[in-house]
């Protein structure tokens, strides 16, 4: 077995980027300031330009699309890392259905931008599958199908296994939200032939490498708005001073002077946010978890189609679980040293790290992590169990968890020269298109309805 050590991207390793790194060394004003250069920046920077006359800067404090987004698992999905049900029991059903179908209507959103910007990278789509292998798992899936039901939203079709004892215990009230198919079925579109999975979960999903897809829009911009746009990195913010009006952004060499703000990141920004004479960073970045997510990526023949499948063995792994989560794994092509691959990635072994300490992106991946990703491999996926993976790539990323798991998008209630996309929360490339779009249409005063999205005062919370 080889284990690689440092944190090597799959996606950045597909950068072949030209562009020159310009950091900002002169004073400059502009309408909306954007404090990050990941998808989530990119993406509003996007329907900013696209739906406003606004001038927009991007101000990135290494370079573009080298964070959480040039370090995630690559998948693009529309669920929460929350259950539906407790969405609603939050917001209520309208709410929680209005903030689902958003994030799932964000496909189109995503083929918008891939038509406008002519982009030609590669984008997967197709159904993807939830492997279950306990009755609580089953039950939690067809409670919040029911709701989803309820909402009208599609629902998320279920197959159960002839062969489960228990299938009887199933509440009838749920009897029209699966089927009951051969138990070699569920084993099939799981691709594994481990028998403790018992029924599976259909849903949209897809893959893409969204590191190339950031750099990419980022480049259509800069050649499309000529005069109202320009990317900054290496650039980073040291503090951000918010007036009544406008604010002033402190880079170290230079200061911006921005009508708006922006807050495009993880929510681990390490600088001052003062209102007025007020800090408010006390009660927002502190409200901001982190979560370190490893994953591990090898190449087999390009003879299988692009998939997405989650395979939750233990009882209380899930969504809602991020000390015991579940393991994932996708497949997609992949060009390696000028040959034709499908590159499997996988992921699960994450853990917390308290606020504000500071995250190493050069740590090195234990060997412990990777031996759990093998043992899960090993006993799950279709792998020759004689054959020796070496694990070309091996990473880690710092996901920013918000306290509900949502994404927060809208004015910070204290001061709306400030605003946020961010909180990826573990699935956050749609999520941050949806945000992008939904930042737009506020700065061009569009009256949108009270979402699930919209930031709270942290005052009272």
């Amino acid at each position: 077995m080889v284990y690689m050590s440092k944190n090597r991207s799959p996606w950045i390793h597909q950068l072949n980027r030209t562009r020159p790194v310009v950091q900002l060394k002169h004073d400059t004003e502009v309408d909306v300031a954007i404090v990050g250069g990941g998808i989530a920046g990119v993406s509003s920077a996007f329907f900013i330009l696209r739906d406003t006359d606004k001038k927009v800067i991007i101000l990135e404090a290494s370079k573009v699309a080298h964070g959480a987004t040039g370090h995630n698992a690559g998948q693009v999905t529309s669920y929460f890392e929350r259950p539906f049900d407790e969405l609603v029991q939050e917001f209520g059903l309208e709410k929680a259905a209005e903030g689902q179908r958003a994030i799932e209507l964000s496909w189109e959103l995503l083929d918008q931008i891939y038509t406008e910007a002519e982009l030609t990278i590669p984008l997967s789509r197709f159904v993807g599958y939830d492997g279950f292998s306990t009755l609580e798992q089953i039950c939690d899936h067809l409670k919040k199908n029911a709701l989803r039901v309820k909402a009208h939203l599609p629902v998320q079709m279920l197959f159960i296994s002839e062969n489960f004892d228990l299938k009887n215990d199933i509440s009838a009230e749920y009897k029209d939200l699966y089927t009951i198919v051969s138990h070699k079925k569920v084993l099939e579109l799981l691709e594994t032939e481990n028998p403790d999975f018992i029924a599976v979960a259909e849903d949209q999903k897809g893959v893409i490498n969204s590191a190339l897809f950031t750099e990419e829009v980022v480049a259509y911009l800069l050649k499309t708005y000529p005069d109202r746009f320009n990317v900054f990195e290496n650039t980073k913010i040291q503090k951000v001073v918010l007036k009544k009006d406008d604010a002033v952004l402190d880079a170290g060499q230079a200061e911006v002077k921005a009508k708006r703000v922006l807050l495009c990141t993880n929510g681990f920004e390490n600088f001052e946010i003062l209102n007025f004479d007020l800090a408010i960073n006390t009660e927002f970045h502190h409200s901001i978890n982190g979560v370190v997510a490893r994953m591990s990526g090898y190449l087999e023949n390009l003879n299988k189609p692009p998939m997405s499948i989650s395979y939750y063995l233990k009882p209380t792994a899930g969504f809602d679980d991020m000390e015991d989560p579940y393991f994932y794994l996708t497949r997609r092509p992949f060009d390696y040293e000028n040959n034709k691959h499908n590159l499997v990635c996988l992921g699960g072994p994450q853990h917390t790290i308290p606020d504000r300490e500071e995250y190493i992106f050069d740590y090195e991946y234990p060997d412990e992590y990777q031996k759990e990703t093998d043992d899960f491999l090993r006993r799950l996926y279709d792998v020759d169990p004689n054959k020796k993976i070496e694990y070309v790539f091996t990473w880690h990323g710092l996901m920013g968890y918000t306290p509900n798991r949502v994404r927060r998008i809208g004015y910070e209630p204290l001061n709306p020269v400030l605003l946020y996309n961010l909180g990826c929360n573990g699935v956050g490339i749609l999520p941050s298109i949806y945000g992008g779009k939904r930042i737009s249409e506020l700065l061009a005063r569009k009256e949108l309805p009270e979402s699930i999205f919209d930031p709270k005062d942290q005052r009272s919370i």
